[in-house]
């Protein structure tokens, strides 16, 4: 699957007896370059090595933490089964149309997110540059996510693990009462690993040992990435491949789990009334967005070493169905595993009970409703009996003995950080060989976070490298690194909530109106139909320009008015009470997001103007003008294979008078842009 080099000298022979099979031209038209292209600038960009490179690569970023702790949550709180059929609906209707339409504009000019805009119309140039910005932000937040998971796998070679059991005050010799007023993992994760303050308003102490880990972090993904795509799809092969291997271990000793059953029975079973929300569709359709990874550009930069008959469509089928299968697959650990904490609390709530019951009876007290179970023997009272008999007489005994139910128990949803780092650790600490699963689920977490920051990273390099010099790359890379030490949980939460949402939304709505609209829906299908040799169905079509449209746009104004009625919140941890609150963010916190949300949204119509003014200020006779509207013109992948009999269809409608650029080969070194009356021209000479 590398990309086809161009002709050399001794091929020049072979050349002239027959077409060769690609003849794809370096879009690499940059400022006032006329459109000519060095066939050996195209022969600089690095391709895959094979095809399941590119796959595992693809995949890995698409396949993230959000797949392991966002998706279960979402199908907890909505309605279990009847969540994931609306959310596959959407993923068809919306999701895949969207993935396929990036992949297919990488391929085909071979460009990063910036160069891809810029050739479809240079007054769409600013779309590439917010892509890239929201990949800063997110590479801002998710490295710090990284540098948890690494605190976390380097506590778990110990026994017994430091989360198990709560330390003791040297000063009281008690057990510290933050631990004993919440849980040990609550008190290990908020006070041991984040060392966490009340708000976010309150500035806390330098972390040596996280910013150690955030060093370490960072440099594991500048080593994995220190030569682009050849070094970082090496690790690929491990980073995306793990993580399976490690789901199916945990799905396999979590179905031996007591508790297992009645968790995936929870995931399953349907609620269809949820689909009368609009939180839900709003919710499906969000997930649906970032879970394949769409608008950060990291897709398109991808594709954009793939060769140009690569196959896209099967590829988007592919990676939007690993994706889904790799949600349910963490959907069905994280619910046996929480099953099993949820019955094992729900028993020890029972244990408690009944050994208070026990106690009122050793003093003589006696009483009509008495239960039937042996009191004497906690441990042999079933779940069902207790639910029974608290249904009965619970509302006549004291307030110290309280119903245990294991379905209130599993309704208690937890995600993100909480699922991670407290409720599958907890679970975790009650496994044989406790230490072993827990380094394997965190270095799980970890590789799943590397594969996404890769791509994330490449969707900012390889824009940057496609427009700018490597010099100011690295020096941006340099001063992101000394922003980090200042992020803490309250900031992750602040920036993964706000700051890549709507300026993503925002990102793909212009793309999509873009190609559908700017380009022209039936002309990307001509470039498409040219790569694959075939014609995709018509449907895309009217996805693109309806569909998919109308639902991103509604997506945005769903998110717009829910931040607008509902003041942005986040939840802290209050160490007095040993619990978590819900505060609304300070003023200038609000004013900082609404800074995150302009940065990242600003270049779109910043790029806009700009083009715009630029093109008031050259006269339309001028030279400049003229290139300027020749590049306006989406610059069409070519092939030199013709298509077949077969494969000829109308020019639609969008075509007319708009004739297109087409590169063809100018020599053996270089090629020239010609308007496609001079292409017609040609190809009746060769006809004669």
């Amino acid at each position: 699957m590398e990309k086809p080099p161009l002709p050399s000298d001794e091929e020049g022979t072979r050349m002239g007896e027959s077409r060769s099979e690609v003849e794809l031209l370096d879009l690499g038209v940059q400022g006032t370059s006329g459109g000519v292209a060095s066939s050996g600038d195209a022969d600089d960009r690095p391709a895959w090595d094979s095809k399941l490179q590119y796959v595992l690569a693809q995949v890995g970023f698409s396949v993230g933490l959000g797949n392991v702790w966002r998706f279960p949550y979402l199908c907890h709180q909505n309605g279990g089964g009847a969540f994931m059929v609306l959310y596959v609906m959407l993923l068809v209707v919306v999701g895949v149309p969207l993935f396929f339409m990036e992949l297919a504009a990488g391929q085909c000019i071979r460009q990063g997110s910036i160069g891809v805009w810029k050739h479809i119309s240079p007054k769409l140039a600013g779309i590439g540059y917010s892509s890239c910005m929201v990949c800063f932000f997110v590479a801002l937040y998710y490295n710090v996510i990284i540098a948890w998971s690494l605190f976390y796998m380097g506590n778990s070679f110990q026994y017994p693990l430091p989360w198990e059991q709560c330390p003791i005050n040297m000063t009281t010799n008690n057990t510290v009462k933050e631990c004993s007023g919440s849980s040990p993992t609550s008190y290990f994760w908020f006070r041991k690993a984040l060392d966490i303050t009340d708000s976010i308003d309150e500035s806390g102490e330098f972390n040596p040992i996280m910013t150690g880990c955030l060093l370490a972090a960072w440099a594991t993904v500048c080593l994995a990435m220190i030569k682009g795509i050849k070094s970082s799809a090496k690790v690929m092969y491990f980073s995306s491949v793990f993580p399976y291997a490690v789901l199916f271990i945990f799905l396999v000793r979590g179905l031996m789990l007591d508790g297992a059953m009645e968790g995936i029975a929870y995931m399953f079973y349907p609620k269809i009334e949820i689909w009368a929300e609009v939180q839900v569709w709003r919710q499906a359709a969000t997930q649906v967005f970032f879970a394949l990874g769409l608008g950060y550009g990291s897709v398109i930069a991808y594709s954009s070493y793939n060769p140009i008959h690569n196959n896209c469509h099967r590829d988007a089928l592919m990676v939007s169905c690993i994706n889904f299968m790799t949600s349910v697959l963490a959907s069905l650990v994280v619910f046996v595993v929480l099953g099993f904490r949820a019955k094992n609390i729900v028993l020890n709530c029972i244990t408690q009970n009944v050994g208070l019951l026990n106690d009122m009876a050793t003093h003589g007290s006696n009483h009509h409703w008495w239960p039937w179970f042996n009191m004497s023997d906690p441990a042999s009272v079933t779940i069902p009996d207790y639910r029974e008999w608290y249904h009965h007489y619970g509302s006549q005994v004291g307030t110290n003995i309280t119903d245990c139910d294991l379905d209130e128990e599993m309704s208690k949803g937890v995600e993100g950080t909480g699922l991670a780092f407290i409720a599958f650790t907890e679970a975790m600490a009650q496994f044989p060989a406790s230490p072993f699963w827990s380094t394997l689920f965190f270095l799980m977490l970890l590789n799943l976070g590397m594969s996404t920051m890769f791509g994330t990273m490449q969707g900012i390099l390889t824009p940057l490298m496609d427009n700018f010099s490597l010099v100011q790359l690295c020096s941006g890379l340099c001063d992101r690194t000394f922003v980090y030490p200042a992020l803490g949980n309250y900031f992750v939460s602040m920036f993964d909530d706000y700051s890549a949402t709507l300026p993503l939304i925002i990102v793909v709505v212009f793309e999509t109106f873009a190609v559908a609209w700017v380009y022209g829906a039936d002309r990307f299908l001509d470039d498409i139909e040219i790569m694959l040799k075939w014609r995709p169905p018509v449907l895309y079509k009217y996805l693109w320009k309806y569909v998919c449209l109308f639902a991103m746009v509604g997506l945005l104004a769903a998110s717009l008015l829910r931040m607008v009625f509902k003041r942005p919140t986040y939840t802290a941890w209050n160490h007095t009470t040993a619990s978590e609150t819900t505060l609304e963010y300070p003023g200038w916190a609000l004013a900082m997001l609404a800074m995150l949300i302009l940065a990242a949204t600003l270049p779109v119509p910043v790029g806009y103007f700009h083009s715009w003014l630029k093109n008031r200020g050259m006269g339309p006779e001028g030279e400049l003008a003229g290139q300027e509207i020749d590049r306006e013109r989406y610059t069409k992948c070519n092939s030199s294979d013709a298509l077949d009999s077969n494969s000829q269809h109308t020019p639609s409608v969008e075509d007319d008078g708009r004739p297109r650029a087409s590169f063809l080969p100018l020599g053996l070194d270089h090629y020239r842009l010609l308007p496609q009356q001079e292409d017609v021209e040609e190809e009746e000479e060769d006809t004669m």
